[in-house]
């Protein structure tokens, strides 16, 4: 079945282009590089993983409630909408929900699939360009596991949310070759890593934690080496050019702020824009959620050099600028420490079962003689 069915809105066309600029670097320099970012490379050769055998697919998940979202936690709870509505039609508006959500990662990753690419291809240091390969192959691995989620345990996908497509057009069709680290690795992926961790953290549905848990892990290492490239590039630039870089980031931060409000899903359900609109910003959930959302970019962006009045000015009017003082280390280790422990608590509970399993036929053998 062609995926275009399972679109709640027509996608338009299949195949989005974005004219490509900037020059491919190829570098006749072979020496051994900056042994922070080879260890990273190492790092992601070490990790590759296979998403058929890392996770457990035959988990069941009901698409009328896949992430065990809680009532106040919907922008319609506590609306004439909401009280009118079947307990039914609410299980569906959930599926809604982890459909929207779900499709614009699935999006995301394509994106940062084709921006690791392209690093692959601008980047002037041997060295980035054997850790984005990598990356590369991680965005793939996610957009997989993504897209098998929604087709095969929701059912339903939505299209790419305009803001998330702004910003990725804006990122790729930049012809200075450290905006897709900037774009991709700082506003999309950091963003997402926020929520990422916002739903594996508060999930009670097993299939989804571990998709996320291990998505992160990946993401945690593409998120260090963002940040070790542009510290080093970004300490070479003029005050001039670290401004124009200050305003893309200033931008591509209110398009995020924006993205994930899910008024098309509300839309969907026949409710005028104006007042979908005005449920998103009453809704203290999602007034948290969005502030969470930049826990990883804030600190990010101020750690890479860009801190200057306007960017602070920026973040104030947003409410994140305290985030700036947030541990972005310890959060990263977290990450890869939540997916470690979740596969050592399923690898001892497997062991456990495989040993009670062996007893047992041992048990029913001597029963037999």
């Amino acid at each position: 079945m062609s995926t275009r069915e399972l679109y709640t809105t027509d996608p338009g066309d299949s195949l989005w282009q974005v004219p490509a600029t900037g020059a491919a670097r190829f570098t006749w320099e072979y020496d051994d590089g900056r042994d922070r970012l080879l260890a990273l490379y190492k790092k992601g050769k070490d990790k590759q993983w296979d998403a058929d055998l890392r996770i457990e697919w035959d988990l069941e998940v009901d698409p009328h409630d896949p992430l065990g979202t809680p009532d106040e936690a919907m922008s319609l709870y506590g609306t004439t909408y909401w009280d009118r509505m079947t307990e039914k039609e609410r299980g569906e508006l959930r599926q809604h929900y982890a459909s929207w959500q779900f499709s614009q990662f699935l999006h995301g990753e394509q994106g940062a699939m084709v921006c690791a690419a392209r690093i692959v291809e601008s980047v002037p240091d041997l060295d980035a360009k054997f850790y984005s390969a990598t990356q590369t192959m991680d965005e793939a691995r996610h957009a997989e596991i993504y897209s098998r989620f929604l087709q095969e345990k929701i059912g339903m996908l939505y299209p790419i949310n305009d803001n998330l497509q702004a910003l990725l057009n804006d990122t790729l069709k930049d012809s200075r070759w450290d905006m897709p680290y900037l774009g991709m690795q700082v506003l999309i992926e950091g963003l997402a890593l926020a929520a990422f961790g916002m739903i594996r953290d508060t999930t009670n549905k097993p299939l989804p934690k571990q998709i996320l848990a291990y998505v992160m892990q990946d993401e945690a290492r593409h998120v260090a080496f963002g940040r070790m490239a542009l510290r080093d590039y970004y300490k070479q630039l003029t005050e001039a050019e670290l401004r124009e870089r200050e305003e893309f980031v200033i931008e591509g931060c209110y398009l995020m702020r924006d993205r994930l409000r899910g008024l098309e899903v509300l839309e969907n359900w026949g409710i005028p824009k104006a007042e979908a609109e005005r449920f998103t910003e009453q809704s203290e959930f999602l007034h948290l959620f969005r502030k969470l959302l930049f826990s990883r970019i804030v600190p990010c962006v101020k750690d890479i050099g860009l801190w200057g009045k306007r960017l602070q000015q920026a973040y104030l009017d947003m409410g994140v600028f305290d985030l700036g003082d947030s541990n972005l280390d310890l959060l990263m280790a977290q990450d890869e420490e939540v997916a470690e422990k979740l596969d050592a608590e399923r690898f001892a509970a497997e062991e456990a079962a495989r040993t009670a399993e062996v007893a047992e036929a041992i048990t029913r053998g001597g029963t037999a003689e």
